[in-house]
């Protein structure tokens, strides 16, 4: 068994429970308030008992559990040309990206998330892929890696909004700032990355709400500065506002199970979005693949939205 179906397996299971748990606050609505309490309470504890576990069995199962811990060093960091990393916080408009091999001076800046299992340097090649197939600048949000089952956790972790997760800190403070500035961002997001972006916007979403007073209106209208790509990826609701479109391999075993599946009851893909949906691949890791299998599948994202290709 693969790698990466490892991991699927685990988070499907992982995800069976917590939805048991959810399920079961939920259905304590209708009768009391303090149910409610104890079934999200559960809930938390379920996953710091889960994450536990993962601690545990990472001195036992060494790769798959242990993970590449140097790469934490760069959890959250901003990654540019020749895998250059930069503090969060730093101005786009500052940062050398990374360009296409046939044009040095692109007009478009993209920020891209990577997903679970990506080190640095396997970041860094995945931008130069992007640079090369739209033409844009490319600047990377390092989503760490930790190993299959600390990453599988974080997956988690962030579908519930729970604890703290540097690459979603950092992409939302940059969207934030150039939404703030008046500049308009596109942002990128494969498998794990999908699920950090919508994430982050949400906290955007509702900093703007809570902090800067904004209605519900005028949020959207903000956001609607914002466009966003994600492919494969492992989260089912987006917030209303931001230009969506999302590509979902039907052979994809993320989005299937975790993600903008066909028949996933929780689908919220976000106001007026587009979803792309194709067939490719013959074993899950192909399927999943940004390079092989999302990116050939790409059109341009004003095409995209139009439905002309």
């Amino acid at each position: 068994m693969s790698l990466i179906q490892r991991g699927l397996n685990l988070l499907q299971r992982v995800q069976s429970d917590v939805q048991r748990t959810v399920d079961k606050a939920q259905s304590a609505v209708s009768t009391a308030g303090k149910a409610v309490h104890q079934g999200e309470q559960k809930l938390e504890q379920f996953v710091d008992g889960f994450e536990n576990q993962v601690q545990q069995k990472a001195g036992l199962l060494g790769g798959l559990f242990g993970g590449s811990k140097p790469d934490l060093a760069f959890d959250g960091k901003l990654v540019g040309a020749g895998g250059q990393t930069f503090a969060p916080g730093t101005p786009l408009n500052q940062l050398p990206g990374v360009t296409p091999k046939n044009n040095p001076n692109p007009s478009e800046t993209i920020l891209y998330v990577n997903g679970i299992g990506d080190d640095k340097d396997k970041q860094a090649r995945s931008l130069q892929t992007i640079a090369d197939t739209t033409g844009a600048k490319l600047i990377g949000v390092h989503n760490a890696t930790e190993g299959m089952a600390a990453d599988v956790l974080q997956c988690v972790k962030d579908k519930l909004d729970k604890g703290t997760n540097p690459a979603v800190d950092t992409l939302a403070d940059t969207l934030y700032s150039e939404l703030k500035a008046g500049r308009s961002v596109h942002v990128m997001g494969h498998s794990q990355g999908g699920l950090i972006t919508s994430r982050a916007l949400n906290h955007v979403a509702n900093r703007l709400r809570l902090e800067d007073g904004l209605s519900k209106a005028d949020t959207e209208k903000l956001l609607s500065n914002v466009k966003v790509e994600t492919f494969g990826a492992a989260a089912w609701s987006y917030p209303d506002g931001p230009q969506y479109v999302h590509y979902v391999n039907g052979k994809d075993l993320v989005p299937g199970l975790f993600g903008l599946g066909e028949h996933n009851v929780f689908d919220h893909a976000g106001k007026d979005a587009v979803v792309r949906r194709f067939d490719f691949g013959s074993n899950p890791g192909q399927a999943h693949a940004l390079g092989e299998a999302y990116l050939p599948n790409r059109v341009p994202f004003e095409e995209a939205r139009a439905g002309k290709a």
